[in-house]
């Protein structure tokens, strides 16, 4: 690319989903709607852990800053995306561009590695009963989730930091509904080489990192619920994990699912659709996840909506 195309840019361009002026007003409504009952959930279940003292444990505990992350995670694309559709326009700032991309990845981040440090919890409750409540004291879990916190923001800050020494070219069209990280690297006129490698080892080392602990944890645990003679025994250990497996089968597989589409399709609206589910579906379907198998947490939710459910 000459020179001479470079630009100092202001602003971006965000396809969304559909230029159809007919479609706009069924996915405002659709967005809104999945974006209301996220919010509303998640605020149910940290209320619920933060009234109930039965539920002043280390599992509800990390599940309140799950559902606090969650909150954030699909407010930092949902309502920008909701003011284009109603308002017809696809324009963010840069400056607003780069915050967006930060926040997405710092609670995107923040989400896998709680999901790491919950399944830790589950380990040490199963299969160090004993030494459980000594082990999972206050003091770490909050270690736990400051550290989570930290290394969510480093990294963050790492990619922001190095995507703004990228010069862009007039070419400013992002094909997706927020600034993802690789859409706005593919944009750049310039050497992007540097950031691919660092992207590259970021999802190696952060993301196949907290993955290969839940798999080591979750292969402790069944090894330790096979060895319970009593299949009640089995039953009981088990089901405390059966919710926060699911939420990690839904978590891993949505983004497996939307790098696989993209990898597979060229269509950029394709993988905009897919990306639907682990910035929105994911964070909705949480609370129903942890609430609908959980006796402890629907006493707590009864509490706090007054005994309507």
């Amino acid at each position: 690319m000459e020179p001479g195309n470079v630009t100092q840019i202001s602003e971006f361009l965000l396809w969304g989903f559909s230029e159809d002026p007919e479609l706009q007003p069924f996915l405002f409504g659709l967005f809104l709607s999945m974006y209301l009952v996220t919010v509303f959930g998640n605020l149910l279940i940290i209320l619920a852990t933060i009234t109930d003292s039965h539920l002043h444990t280390p599992m509800y505990f990390f599940l309140s800053n799950l559902s606090f992350s969650d909150i954030c995670l699909s407010s930092t694309t949902v309502p920008k995306m909701l003011v284009n559709i109603q308002m017809q326009r696809r324009v963010i700032t840069y400056a607003g561009c780069l915050t967006q991309m930060y926040f997405f990845l710092l609670f995107g981040g923040l989400d896998n590695f709680l999901l790491t440090v919950m399944a830790y919890d589950r380990f040490m409750a199963i299969c160090h009963p004993l030494h459980y409540t000594v082990i999972m004291n206050p003091q770490l879990c909050v270690l736990l989730v400051l550290l989570s916190w930290t290394v969510s923001a480093l990294h963050s800050l790492l990619h922001s930091l190095m995507v703004l020494h990228l010069s862009f070219c007039t070419h400013l069209e992002i094909p997706h509904f927020f600034c993802d990280l690789d859409q706005i690297i593919q944009l750049a006129c310039t050497d992007t080489f540097l950031n691919d490698i660092v992207t590259y080892f970021a999802a190696g080392l952060l993301g196949f990192g907290p993955f290969t602990g839940i798999i080591y944890s979750y292969s402790k645990i069944f090894s330790s619920v096979h060895v319970i003679s009593s299949v009640q025994g089995k039953y009981k250990a088990f089901s405390t994990c059966v919710s926060h497996l699911s939420v990690v089968f839904l978590f891993y597989c949505t983004i497996l699912g939307v790098y696989l589409s993209s990898t597979a399709s060229p269509n950029a609206h394709a993988n905009a659709t897919a990306s639907v589910m682990y910035t929105m579906i994911t964070p909705m379907l949480n609370p129903f996840i942890y609430s609908l198998r959980n006796k402890e947490m629907k006493g707590a939710l009864k509490k706090v909506l007054g005994g309507k459910i």
